[in-house]
């Protein structure tokens, strides 16, 4: 399954409206921008700093403006510091038209002019800010060569005028050197699972699916502990996801760019947001897989029981990821279609989780229910208060039609920054939950089962379907002759 192709998000959800009013998710973030009405010319500016299109708190929100003035509105002054929102979503959405390295480059010519206005002394400590910013919030722009010979030039041009300076860019750069290493050691581990767990050479079975000796009731058969491990992995994935990985998903070519697009290695600038797209539909399939496995209907209504039981803690949790890749897995043709194992379930449960991750009116339910949890964090004491997980897809989804539904550029070729308000509003709302540091203790043993537990493959999980209930109508029975 390819994360770039839009296709890849569950069919059935609907489209989301463009406009920023008509998101239903909860909104904690959204930067007041200064800049000249809508159809008002830019006035002309003396030199870098606060003109239109500045970030003033008390100026009204941004519609739009020329790539020149967001630059030059990016770069403090003496007496000018862009607020902390302006810079999130300026430096989320500028590598749509400009790559980081340019936009650096962009950066350190006005500091240059700026130098030579101000005293480096009122000066210094702000563009300081600015860099601190960039590094901590969009690290992975540094692994560019070209970024980091920017980054020192900065440096060199500002540090020699104060000690303070050299301490402060000193821990600026190790932090940077720290975020960097640990970004290259995830996706090492990422590459581990990716080759260890079954998911990715699933086979298409001839004959009866070989038996697998293990199940998860043998592993694990507290759900609430389940649930709990589940977080783990799910806050891991979210731990590695960069900001700028949203945009880069969904890049186009800027149509008043005539060079090639700013991403060229499109699937490693997306690398993270497809492993944790790989590890949703792993658990569907696992769910589904540890159902389908065993050869009595009474054990596998047990374990039908047991995953709604997760399910249910994953949402008390906030976990609504887990939670939909267990009601996805379970739901899957192999599974639902076992009617007498059904039977002997206890699924009242499952219904009321089924309702709540309902697809109707935009999944209102569920939006309803990530308000409460994000109202819960907002307010929280505890990190196990503060656990947040979206639905993922369906925030993909959200940013997806953001994308596709508003242009990037306007007509008179300003760019359409309230678009990008928007998609920093949801994308800042993402980073604060990515945060959370696990409560939970680990499990090792539960992790390395979730992570590498072979499962069947569509094929494998309708033979052993089939196997357990015989088909019951003539496309069954052909498509079981078909297998065999």
């Amino acid at each position: 399954m390819t994360f770039l192709n839009p296709n890849f998000i569950p069919s059935g959800m609907p489209q989301t409206a463009c406009s920023g009013t008509m998101f239903t998710t909860p909104s904690g973030f959204s930067p007041h921008l200064a800049c000249a009405e809508p159809g008002e010319e830019e006035a002309p500016q003396e030199g870098p700093g606060p003109g239109p299109g500045a970030c003033l708190a008390d100026g009204p929100p941004i519609t739009s403006a020329s790539l020149d003035t967001l630059i030059q509105n990016l770069v403090p002054t003496a007496d000018y510091y862009p607020e902390k929102a302006y810079v999130f979503t300026f430096l989320l959405s500028a590598r749509l038209f400009i790559p980081p390295p340019e936009l650096l480059a962009r950066v350190c010519e006005l500091c240059i002019k700026q130098q030579q206005l101000d005293q480096i002394r009122k000066f210094g400590p702000k563009i300081l800010q600015l860099l601190t910013e960039w590094t901590e919030t969009f690290p992975s722009d540094f692994r560019d060569e070209k970024m980091v010979g920017h980054l020192k030039d900065i440096i060199h041009r500002i540090a020699p005028c104060d000690e303070a300076y050299w301490k402060t860019l000193n821990q600026v750069l190790q932090k940077l050197s720290q975020r960097l290493s640990l970004m290259s050691q995830g996706e090492e581990s990422i590459v581990k699972v990716s080759l260890n767990a079954s998911s990715d050479k699933l086979v298409a079975f001839k004959t009866k699916p070989p038996p697998i000796q293990k199940d998860i009731l043998s592993i694990c058969n507290d759900p609430y502990t389940l649930a709990q491990q589940l977080t783990h992995v799910e806050l891991e994935h979210l731990s590695r996801i960069g900001p700028e990985e949203f945009v880069q998903a969904f890049v186009q070519k800027d149509p008043l760019d005539g060079t090639q697009p700013c991403f060229s290695d499109q699937k490693k600038k997306t690398s993270n947001l497809e492993a944790y797209v790989r590890w949703f539909n792993r658990l569907c399939y696992l769910v589904a897989t540890e159902i389908c496995m065993p050869a009595k209907k009474k054990q596998r209504a047990q374990v039908i029981e047991f995953f709604i039981d997760v399910a249910r803690e994953c949402f008390n949790i906030g976990n609504f990821n887990s939670l939909m890749a267990i009601i996805s897995g379970m739901n899957m043709s192999p599974v639902s279609r076992l009617k007498k194992t059904w039977s002997k379930a206890k699924t009242a449960k499952f219904f009321i989780l089924e309702h709540q991750m309902d697809p109707t009116g935009n999944f209102y339910n569920y939006r309803t229910a990530l308000r409460g949890a994000a109202h819960r964090s907002q307010t929280a004491n505890s990190n196990r208060e503060r656990i947040v997980i979206p639905f993922f897809s369906l925030l993909i989804k959200d940013i997806y039609f953001l994308n596709e539904g508003c242009a990037n550029r306007l007509p008179n070729g300003h760019v359409n920054f309230e678009k990008f308000v928007e998609l920093a509003r949801q994308v800042g709302e993402f980073m604060t939950w990515k945060q959370v540091e696990c409560p939970f203790e680990e499990d090792r043993a539960i992790l390395h089962y979730l992570h590498t537990a072979p499962i069947f493959s569509e094929d494998g999980l309708y033979l052993a379907s089939y196997e357990s209930e015989s088909p019951e109508n003539q496309v069954e029975k052909d498509r079981w002759k078909a297998l065999r």
